[in-house]
């Protein structure tokens, strides 16, 4: 289903489906290309997706199934999927989706919709998968516009599993007027936290330059991390020992510019961690974490408070927490935005997980009031939550 554009639409656009690795790498200029035109999100970007792909665990599981529109020797379209098999079940979903926040196609301003729709009637026709499930969708996904046709191969309806992300914007110039106008707790508790740490030494909080090496505090990040996940019985293989994951993908985010590494130090030693990204004027928390030890002092907390008044001191017009409704991102937020599923299936056996899944949901709406469900669909995957 690889290899060269194999399928012209009447106005002469060219299809593609790229299944191999090989393939992908080659396309890597022109989707660069489109993904700076279309001012993508790093998640739909190639250099993700494939750090992703190298760094997959699980890859028997797995296949690339990304579908392309060419205009010309212009890559105007990525329809960026993978399929993984679950509990028997093939799943189509957004490729990289364990590590990526929001889900979405990527399109050039101006995109031809016949074309892309054309092109996920290919995909379709050409099976590997039971069932589809696209999960993590702004209220401004693209994506929306071509799965939820009328006329669309496998028509995708809203799911009721949805996430929450909350974000910190406001009119604000300086970061001490946001500081200034948390509740009188909070200040005193950042205060305290800070007081804390400084019996131990000297606290410091600071952005990592560019030409620091990423290593040792990535390193630091996955034990913090691994920690914290064993204390509560969670697992994730992004911080796994010796996982190149975490490293792939924080080293795609440098090579393009957008990393923004901080850290809380206290007496010399890192004590709290948070890797972001700048994207689109906002500053987005990718991962963030502390060390336990330190609990008392809340250093999660303080460092936390530290980039959001970075972040309004450099100007950025938003602080954006990306998936997750952990009490303390909605602590600070002002704002608040909905990530929707979309659901279809393809064959009698996706059909018949969609019919499983729906009737379990009634039945546990009936056990208890309705809230945000980001657990994938019952039949077809184990929970699988970030744990970021």
């Amino acid at each position: 289903m690889s290899g060269p554009a194999r399928h012209a639409t009447p106005d002469e656009r060219k299809l593609e489906i790229v299944t191999t690795e090989d393939r992908l790498a080659a396309i890597a200029p022109a989707w660069e290309a489109l993904w700076r035109k279309a001012d993508g999100l790093i998640f739909q970007s190639h250099g993700w997706i494939s750090a992703w792909w190298r760094t997959t665990s699980g890859r028997e599981r797995r296949s690339l199934l990304i579908g392309l529109v060419w205009n010309g020797e212009t890559l105007e379209t990525v329809l960026p999927f993978a399929t993984v098999r679950r509990r028997g079940i093939r799943v189509l979903e957004w490729a990289a989706k364990e590590h990526s926040d929001y889900g979405d196609m990527l399109a050039a301003p101006g995109w031809n919709r016949k074309a892309a729709a054309t092109l996920w009637r290919e995909i379709a026709r050409g099976g590997g998968f039971d069932m589809a499930y696209l999960n993590r969708l702004l209220p401004d996904a693209t994506a929306r516009e071509l799965f939820t046709e009328a006329d669309a191969a496998i028509r995708l309806r809203p799911n009721h599993r949805s996430e929450i992300n909350y974000r910190v914007a406001g009119p604000w110039s300086k970061g001490a007027q946001w500081f200034d106008q948390q509740s009188k707790k909070t200040r005193q508790n950042y205060r305290r936290g800070r007081k804390f740490m400084e019996e131990a030494g000297e606290v410091r909080f600071r952005l990592m330059t560019p030409e620091e090496p990423l290593e040792p505090v990535l390193d630091r990040v996955a034990a913090l991390k691994r920690k914290w996940l064993q204390r509560h019985g969670h697992a994730s293989d992004l911080f796994d020992e010796g996982s190149p994951a975490l490293p792939a993908l924080v080293g795609e985010m440098a090579r393009l510019g957008i990393l923004r590494v901080f850290v809380l130090e206290c007496a010399g030693a890192v004590v709290a961690v948070s890797i972001n990204l700048v994207q689109r004027d906002r500053m987005m928390a990718f991962v963030t974490t502390y060390d336990p030890d330190f609990e008392r002092s809340s250093p999660g907390m303080v460092l936390m408070m530290d980039y959001i008044q970075w972040s309004i001191d450099q100007g950025l017009a938003m602080v954006d927490f990306l998936c997750g409704g952990e009490d303390f991102k909605r602590r600070f937020a002002t704002r608040s935005e909905t990530l929707d599923s979309l659901l279809g299936a393809r064959t009698l056996l996706g059909r018949l997980a969609m019919l499983a899944d729906g009737a379990g949901h009634a039945v546990r709406s009936r056990r208890r009031p309705a809230q945000p469900v980001s657990a994938e669909p019952a039949e077809a995957a184990a929970p699988t939550p970030s744990h970021r």
